[in-house]
């Protein structure tokens, strides 16, 4: 990952709306949630989320697709692991005991 997408992502995410609305949609899974549900589960105002979303999308971490007349919103797997693999890549100057706690955390993951 580049260093511009590194910034883009991580600004998108430095919200605590932003970061709501990205951790919600990463438990909801490759089927996403719908916009409304996730104005409802945040209790934000429609325009609010939409302007959130908007700046997520654009930072590449999130995606989304029609379906009758709702717009469904879901993570962007692969960009979100780019991120985090850029953030590791050289974790620690090789300190093992320093990283080794960060993979005890994604071993834990329920994926």
């Amino acid at each position: 990952m580049e260093m511009i997408h590194a910034v883009a992502g991580l600004s998108a995410l430095a919200h605590e709306g932003r970061l709501k609305a990205f951790r919600l949609l990463v438990r909801a899974g490759a089927e996403g949630i719908a916009a409304g549900e996730l104005a409802r589960r945040l209790a934000v105002p429609p325009n609010t989320l939409s302007s959130n979303l908007s700046i997520l999308s654009h930072a590449g971490l999130i995606e989304s697709r029609r379906a009758g007349r709702s717009v469904i919103y879901a993570v962007r797997y692969a960009h979100m692991t780019a991120l985090l693999q850029f953030l590791m890549e050289d974790c620690c100057g090789g300190s093992t005991e320093i990283c080794a706690p960060l993979k005890d955390i994604a071993l834990m993951c329920d994926c």
